[in-house]
């Protein structure tokens, strides 16, 4: 489990990252990031009904998004806001290849939508 401070949780901040965050898409994960006014960063997560209809697959796929990413926030820049989507070829995926895309996404192209030198 990701700490409480970690953790999206008011509907009004979520819709604010999507108004106002920018999309990164890897090969089977949409990552959304805005910024926030704290020091920390805060996680959600979606898996939705069209990535598989099965509730325990939906919330297999969450636990592993969560995993991966509670292994690689000190790595991150901080005060962000991020939702992380799961697409529909997430499915079949093990969790190595969850956590090299989250890696790839957060150490590559989540620099590119926000460069270090705005904030």
């Amino acid at each position: 489990m990701l700490s409480s401070q970690n953790r999206l949780r008011k509907k009004s901040d979520i819709n604010n990252v999507f108004k106002e965050g920018r999309t990164v898409a890897g090969n089977f994960i949409f990552l959304r990031a805005a910024k926030n006014k704290l020091n920390t960063n805060r996680f959600a997560f979606v898996v939705s009904f069209k990535v598989s209809p099965k509730s325990v697959l939906r919330n297999k796929i969450k636990r592993r998004l969560r995993e991966a990413v509670k292994k690689i926030i000190p790595e991150i820049k901080r005060g962000f806001d991020f939702i992380i989507i799961a697409k529909p070829e997430i499915i079949d995926k093990k969790f190595k290849a969850i956590q090299e895309e989250i890696n790839e996404i957060f150490n590559f192209k989540f620099d590119k939508i926000i460069p270090k030198k705005r904030f």
